[in-house]
């Protein structure tokens, strides 16, 4: 029978922090015999632990659970790299500028690979004054739409967050050259480079 957290995840973890069990133990409020049975595999926290413990070990709940620590190489944050999850059950979005470890609505999101517009997802961008103006002709119902708009360069992000039923376009001030994105509800994002300005 599989467990929610593993008796090797723990110990891993907490090794790996450099806590000794009476440390992890105090900073979860329990007993370090506790955190001893949690590691030997003869007993589990409690699931109302299950927050606190992940805070001291320094990982995401959704880690703790699965043991999949992801570690972040883009320490210096490029917005070129930037990345967009999109929850599928509630449609919220994160946008981060590189890979991490999301969850919403209880599942684990995954970045969205961002393929280059094709002729059901064409984006349509001009230059006027200061300001990118973004057309897509592309269904806003409430089956199939396109849910938001984004403009990334090197120094900065604009979302516009799109509604079913509303028109399909947005104005975004200029920045510079980078990629405005589509996200279409049913067939993910898609992207272009800016033109150059005249």
């Amino acid at each position: 029978m599989s467990t929610y957290i593993t008796a090797d995840t723990i110990r891993r973890l907490r090794e790996s922090r450099a806590l000794t069990q009476r440390a992890l133990a105090e900073a979860v409020g329990v007993t370090d015999k506790a955190v001893s049975k949690w590691e030997s595999g003869r007993g589990l926290p409690d699931i109302s632990l299950v927050e606190p413990l992940a805070a001291a070990l320094g990982v995401s709940v959704a880690e703790l659970l699965t043991g999949d620590v992801r570690e972040n190489a883009n320490r210096a944050g490029n917005m070129m790299r930037s990345k967009f999850y999109v929850c599928p059950i509630c449609g919220n979005v994160v946008h981060s500028m590189g890979e991490g470890s999301f969850t919403c609505c209880g599942s684990q999101l995954l970045p969205q690979e961002a393929e280059e517009a094709d002729s059901a997802h064409d984006i349509a961008v001009t230059y006027t004054d200061g300001s990118w103006h973004v057309v897509l002709d592309h269904p806003m119902t409430k089956q199939h739409y396109i849910s938001f708009i984004a403009y990334v360069t090197s120094g900065a992000m604009h979302l516009i967050k799109l509604y079913p039923e509303q028109a399909c376009e947005a104005r975004i001030p200029a920045a510079g050259s980078g990629y405005l994105f589509a996200h279409c509800n049913q067939h993910g994002l898609f992207r272009v480079r800016t033109p150059r300005r005249r």
